[in-house]
């Protein structure tokens, strides 16, 4: 191999470990990303379930509360 073909073959491989590298930071703030969108959807989902059971409790004791309402005038 000549000195040309070999500083050739060692600028194309800084090249392709620069792409590499360059490549591997994206993909690591990307994904940094998208955990940080699923943690907080997690917890949104978690905060919805909760109202959706409290709103569910009010409304049994609603129930509760006309039902015995009505029992008590008939």
């Amino acid at each position: 191999m000549s000195k040309t073909e070999s500083n050739s073959a060692k600028e194309l491989t800084e090249a392709m470990e620069e792409t590499m590298q360059r490549l591997q930071g994206r993909f690591k703030g990307i994904s940094e990303q998208l955990e940080s969108k699923i943690d907080e959807m997690g917890t949104r989902i978690d905060d919805l379930e909760s109202d959706v059971s409290e709103l569910m409790t009010q409304a049994g004791m609603e129930e509760q509360a006309t039902s015995c309402h009505v029992t008590s005038k008939n």
